[in-house]
């Protein structure tokens, strides 16, 4: 059987930039470009020429992409012919092969917001279109406010669309502007389109997910027989975000009947490189990516509880819809107060240590485990830090060092100009096999919030000087930091979880508690250590233990 083809059309540097709190340099947008082109991407839409320097300079820096590179703008003003309209031409200076247009469809947009006649706002999106076509280039209408606007007035929302589709437009996109359209409404709707006489083949959607179907209205319309899909990386997007490519991308190469009935550009090995791509996203972002996320969060593959641990020892497919590794990532059984024996041998069978049913350490382990967790730790979002407590119980925990004992002081003040300042200073003592050794560290820049604080003066001091084992260490990063009140009132307990990744795309967690909230910051620095030791195999550095 024959695949039909069906386009994606990426928008995270337009439509994903005008999320809240992002904003892309142009050395970003280059490597995001590039990463989506990577991927098997169509089109590539790199934002608005001439509406902010950003967007400008992308456009005269672009890189060459398999992708069609596509410049965005609006249909060219009231008053003003196309060829004298300097937004319009600003679009097209960018000299992509395609320019993707937004117009509006709803006659109540074109009455209220733009003040113009119905029939001038068809002009305006038939003129538009047809001087691109007459540049030579694609051109792709986004018909905003559709699905509203169809609604309220159907034969003018397709007047609308009919004008651009007759001046030359290659896809005539549908879009769900306000998110509030359900999935049965844009399958219904995108299909009266077709019965109008607009070919499947030039139909597109490009839904938002203000009620949480962006997808689900994303996948109506294909099945309605629209051919395009505009979407973002990780859903990135206006207010609640775009249709997530994240999510799309495996769904219609691994689900039926899209798998068997669409051809994208996406291949099955590039499918692999999907989550390292999604991160890679977050990581420029400076967010914490979302471990619910389908198919690419971290606990996308997580079985915690002991019923589905056990089974998917035997066969995966009982707790799986799709093989992990299929979209890059990692399966991972968890440790937690429901763990059983089951949960236990997978765990440690994926971290490589040597166990057998029956091993009285098994039930030291887990006996441990829920020991501790009911003091506060949780061991299910900190895997490093479990690692360590089996090995420890397995007797296989090296001793790469011993912290000997530590001091940090925190001052807040005002300077002789009356600025607000904030201190913080460390002493770390810790023993290696070459003897102890002290480290100090103080914040160098007082009036710098960024780095002021005591859990960052006492990294710093601590990881400035393991002795043999100080190269091992140089390319650690803190990541993320996460603090929860366990316990409330007098016995408030503190679980801190930090994050930490290196140069060679590990990442991984530790966790520490305490009544002090430094403390259970130390504890879980230190545990971040020794776990990046051991992954390192330095067993000529470390002292027997």
């Amino acid at each position: 059987m024959t695949r039909e083809p069906l386009s994606l059309f990426d928008t995270t540097l337009r439509d994903g930039q005008q999320t809240q709190g992002v904003q892309f340099s142009t050395e970003d947008k280059v490597e995001i470009a590039n990463a989506l082109d990577a991927l098997g991407l169509d089109y590539i839409e790199g934002g608005w020429p001439g509406a902010n320097p950003t967007d400008s300079a992308f456009f005269d820096t672009r890189p060459q992409t398999r992708a069609t590179f596509t410049a965005f703008g609006m249909t060219k003003r009231a008053g003003r012919s196309a060829e004298n309209d300097d937004v319009l031409a600003a679009v097209l200076n960018a000299k992509t092969p395609a320019v993707c247009l937004v117009g509006k469809t709803h006659d109540f947009h074109v009455e209220t917001a733009l003040g113009i006649t119905l029939d001038e706002n068809v002009a305006n999106i038939r003129d538009s279109v047809a001087h691109l076509v007459a540049q030579g280039r694609e051109a792709l209408f986004d018909a905003e406010h559709f699905f509203d606007g169809y609604k309220a007035n159907p034969d003018y929302a397709l007047e609308c669309l009919h004008a651009a589709y007759a001046a030359g437009g290659r896809w005539i996109v549908l879009c769900d502007t306000n998110g509030g359209t359900l999935p049965h409404e844009i399958g219904k709707i995108t299909g009266a389109v077709i019965a109008s006489g607009i070919p499947g083949t030039h139909v597109g959607i490009h839904t938002h997910d203000d009620t949480g179907n962006a997808v689900a209205g994303s996948l109506a319309a294909v099945d309605a027989g629209a051919r395009q899909i505009q979407g973002t990386l990780n859903g990135l997007g206006e207010r609640c975000g775009n249709a997530n490519l994240t999510s799309l991308i495996p769904t219609l190469l691994l689900k039926e009947p899209y798998a068997s009935q669409f051809h994208i550009g996406v291949t099955l090995e590039a499918l692999q490189t999907l989550t390292r791509t999604s991160r890679m996203l977050d990581d420029i972002l400076n967010r914490v990516p979302q471990r619910s996320a389908p198919y690419v969060g971290a606990s996308a593959f997580a079985h915690k509880a002991g019923l589905h641990a056990s089974a998917i020892v035997k066969n995966p497919t009982t707790y799986e819809h799709v093989e992990p590794s299929v979209v890059g990532n990692t399966r991972i059984v968890p440790m937690s107060n429901q763990a059983g024996q089951s949960n236990l041998l997978k765990r440690l069978a994926d971290m490589g240590l040597p166990a057998e049913k029956g091993d009285p350490a098994l039930s030291r382990i887990l006996d441990r485990v829920k020991a501790r967790e009911t003091e506060g730790y949780a061991y299910d979002s900190a895997q490093a830090s479990f690692e360590l407590l089996a090995r420890d119980e397995l007797g296989l925990a090296p001793a790469f060092f011993e912290v000997e004992r530590y001091r940090v002081i925190t001052e807040r003040r005002r300077n002789a100009r009356g600025e607000i300042v904030v201190e913080s200073e460390a002493v770390v003592t810790i023993s290696t096999r070459d003897g102890p050794s002290t480290s100090y560290f103080k914040n160098e820049h007082a009036t710098d919030m960024q780095d002021d604080g005591p859990v960052n003066a006492l990294w710093q001091a601590l990881k400035s000087d393991l002795g043999p084992n100080q190269s091992a260490i140089e390319d650690m990063r803190l990541t993320d930091f996460k603090v929860r009140i366990t316990q409330g009132g007098i016995e408030a307990v503190t679980r801190v979880i930090i994050d930490f990744a290196d140069d060679t795309g590990r990442a991984w967690s530790t966790v520490g508690v305490s009544a002090n909230i430094v403390d259970a910051s130390f504890e879980a620095l230190v545990d971040a250590i020794n776990w990046k030791l051991v992954q390192d195999a330095r067993p000529a550095t470390a002292q027997a233990g």
